[in-house]
């Protein structure tokens, strides 16, 4: 999350954005509850419009152009 939102914003993001997609919970209460770190990352980019294409982080192969 630091990486596509940066340090202080992604913090905020997981402390305070509730999201549908991991049942009303953030993405805190969702980790603490043991919900997978990739699910929670999706509901993360589904509810804050990440691109496709960076939703694999910055620096991930499959996105490069050749």
């Amino acid at each position: 999350m630091e990486s596509e939102f940066g340090e202080a914003y992604a913090h905020t993001l997981a402390r305070e954005l509730v999201m549908s997609g991991l049942g009303e919970r953030t993405a805190v209460q969702a980790l603490a509850g043991h919900e997978d770190a990739r699910t929670v990352w999706w509901a993360v980019c589904d509810a804050m419009d990440v691109p496709a294409e960076r939703r694999w982080g910055r620096d991930d192969q499959r996105r490069r152009v050749r």
